[in-house]
């Protein structure tokens, strides 16, 4: 993983600004800026790793975390009467473009389905 800063992290430390949702002292949450749902939320760890499998393996506690805020936000968004989706992107076949950890909170309207 490079050492460079992802996106993610330039607005967990407050330096790019973002439509945050949620906070707690492990994860933020914060509106992605091109929604491909009525609700669109991103929820980071504040803590990097690439990926779902590598957070997994390395802290299941934070991946907890990540899923906890994600359920917390779905209630914020008034989502959890109707449904929502959770979607963590692995890599770039997958369509992941930041790679720092991320799960999509999608909702707000009917969805889709999956892949082509």
């Amino acid at each position: 993983m490079s050492d460079a800063d992802t996106l993610f992290e330039r607005i967990i430390a407050r330096e790019l600004p973002a439509d945050i949702v949620h906070e707690t002292d492990t994860t933020l949450a914060f509106r992605d800026i091109h929604p491909q749902a009525a609700t669109h939320v991103l929820v980071v760890p504040k803590k990097r790793y690439r990926n779902v499998a590598e957070l997994a393996a390395a802290d299941p506690q934070l991946l907890a975390d990540v899923i906890a805020t994600a359920s917390k936000v779905a209630e914020l968004e008034g989502l959890d009467g109707n449904g929502y989706r959770i979607v963590f992107n692995t890599d770039s076949h997958a369509g992941q473009t930041v790679f720092h950890v991320h799960a999509h909170v999608l909702g707000g309207e009917q969805l889709g389905h999956f892949g082509r």
